[in-house]
């Protein structure tokens, strides 16, 4: 039987598809002992025969020649000063090359800050006096593994718990240098061995501002340090296309800058890092790859930044391969009005407080999952009631019941085990409730049936409910879900808050699939030679859920390999 050639590269050359098609089914037709049928009844394969892929990919923008008024030379390109692409440059010119990021934005872009690791200098200090903050390095990486229903290239799982404790010293290394910040590792697991859900994960560091210079941020500091070691940083400059040779290597992009249009060709001789951010703010491929996130998503002002999916159409029309499911960063820190619902179209207000598992019910007043759960399977499950929407519930004692909750990561509002500072204090939070109080979005109420009122849910099932989960939580036992029972805590000293909650949308996660060398990979895994993706563009490494217990995971991820990727390029080795 003569071989057929299938891949991504032959359905997007688009000439001789149907042919190809139609070939492919008459030499399979009575192959093997199962049921058979005639040449003519064989259907069509849909997937092969949509060689333009999906509508969001589009056409490769075409730009003249005589509208490239400038070029660049330089060696290693970085497309995104971002969480990626800041250590990609850093490491980049460190190892000697000629190193140019571009951000299309006028400052630095979304640059995350708490990082997650296994084995830092920092994590290994703490150790010494909380030995159960220690992380068993194979029992990790099967777990994330597990959040992903195995939809991940396990060698990049690997990749990072081998390399990202190096990469977060590195990253410690630079920052601390001129006194103006620390690095701590989180040290927590949020969990006080009383049969947590799921178990968390010290993975988490982050840099402390030590200095009152409001001129210095993280971000520039690291950005600083690459500028030292050579490496230079445009803004208002944004990417439009690859540019390949005839071998297909990519050699450079076109770029334009965003202030007067015009159009700029950047030859990178040793390798293209795209780091853009990924696609959350493509309404199109939002749609089509995470429909269910978009019903429970609600619009904050200033999140997320403002990725368009560009780098990740310009791997696909080179023939990358993407994931085949879609995943996001989604955090229950978002909030509406008590009239109105989570939708894409919704825009309403942050509501850092939502992560905690307090009571929970649906806009018919039932509780309907364990609260304690991550962050997104507290939407997923969310996903599942009416209008993708819930109501968060709590009493005045919501800061003592906050500290014995425990929680994790970004959204602990306490310092840490090891004394490394909270993201956020709980003071800071009371004044943020206080501003939705003001504006109408939480509301106060002196019964559960006024809360209930102001809420616009039915008011018998609510006041049952909420009596329930009183009864459970006073008897030490939730019966109907099974929260932690340190986490079961009555609601019972009025007045009583409560406000419509969904989805925080930070980021896609979901991308090109990738090589340990960071190069994107056809179906034949054959990388892009020249190419190298990592952060929110790369694929991989996620798959629906968003594993939140590991602390920082997805920057982390994004460091680590944007450190690698930036080694790579210098030096050739990919």
């Amino acid at each position: 039987m003569t071989k057929i050639d299938l891949s991504r590269r032959t359905f997007l050359k688009g000439a001789g598809i149907t042919a190809l098609g139609a070939a492919a089914a008459g030499m399979l037709v009575g192959c093997g002992q199962g049921y058979q049928v005639s040449e003519s009844e064989v259907p069509v394969n849909t997937r092969t025969a949509q060689n333009a892929g999906p509508a969001w990919l589009g056409e490769d923008p075409v730009v003249a020649e005589s509208d490239i008024t400038e070029t660049v030379d330089t060696e290693v390109l970085v497309v995104g000063i971002g969480t990626g692409g800041i250590p990609a440059s850093i490491a980049a010119a460190e190892a000697g090359a000629k190193t140019l990021a571009i951000e299309r934005q006028s400052a630095i872009g979304n640059l995350r800050e708490d990082i997650g690791a296994i084995n830092s200098r920092y994590q290994i200090e703490t150790e010494q006096t909380f030995p159960q903050f220690h992380i068993d390095k194979k029992e990790a990486i099967e777990d994330i593994v597990r959040y992903a229903n195995g939809f991940v290239r396990y060698d990049l799982v690997k990749l990072w718990a081998d390399e990202s404790g190096a990469c977060v010293d590195w990253l410690g290394d630079i920052i601390e240098r001129n006194g103006n910040f620390k690095m701590w590792h989180e040290g927590s697991i949020g969990t006080e061995n009383t049969g947590a859900r799921d178990k968390a994960w010290a993975t988490g560091h982050s840099p402390e501002k030590l200095t009152e210079d409001e001129a210095i941020e993280f971000g520039t500091e690291l950005t600083s340090y690459g500028e030292e070691k050579g490496a230079e940083y445009r803004y208002n400059t944004e990417f439009v296309k690859l540019e390949t040779n005839g071998d297909g290597r990519v050699t450079g992009i076109i770029a334009r800058d965003t202030q007067d249009l015009h159009y700029i060709r950047i030859n990178a001789s040793k390798g293209v890092i795209l780091a853009t951010g990924g696609y959350g703010n493509n309404i199109e491929m939002m749609e089509d790859r995470q429909g269910w996130n978009q019903r429970l998503r609600i619009g904050v002002d200033g999140s997320g930044g403002n990725p368009t999916g560009d780098g990740i159409k310009a791997c696909l029309r080179l023939g990358a391969k993407m994931d085949p499911t879609g995943c996001a960063v989604t955090f229950n820190r978002a909030c509406v009005k008590p009239d109105t619902t989570a939708d894409s179209d919704t825009v309403g207000r942050w509501f850092w407080f939502g992560e905690q598992p307090f009571l929970k019910v649906n806009l018919l007043g039932k509780r309907f999952c364990n609260e304690s759960g991550p962050y997104d399977y507290m939407l997923h499950s969310t996903a599942m009631q009416p209008h993708s929407t819930y109501c968060d519930i709590w009493d005045a004692n919501h800061a003592a019941h906050a500290e014995q909750m425990n929680e994790v990561g970004c959204c602990r509002l306490y310092p840490f085990d090891n004394g490394a500072p909270n993201n956020i204090p709980m003071a800071a939070v009371d004044g943020m409730i206080q501003g939705l109080i003001d504006d109408g979005y939480v509301q106060v109420a002196d019964t559960p049936e006024e809360l209930a009122e102001k809420l616009n849910i039915p008011v018998d099932t609510f006041v049952e409910t909420f009596n329930h989960y009183n009864d459970m939580a006073r008897a030490g036992e939730d019966t109907d879900y099974f929260k932690e029972s340190y986490r079961m805590i009555p609601l019972d000293t009025p007045p009583y808050y409560g406000v419509r909650t969904g989805a925080w949308f930070l980021a896609t996660i979901d991308g090109v699939i990738i090589n340990t060398d960071m190069q994107p990979v056809n179906e034949d895994e054959e990388p892009i030679e020249g190419l190298y993706v990592v952060g929110n563009d790369s694929g991989g490494f996620f798959s629906v859920s968003y594993p939140n217990l590991f602390t920082g995971l997805a920057c982390g991820r994004t460091m680590t390999f944007g450190r690698r990727a930036g080694m790579l390029a210098a030096t050739s080795q990919a």
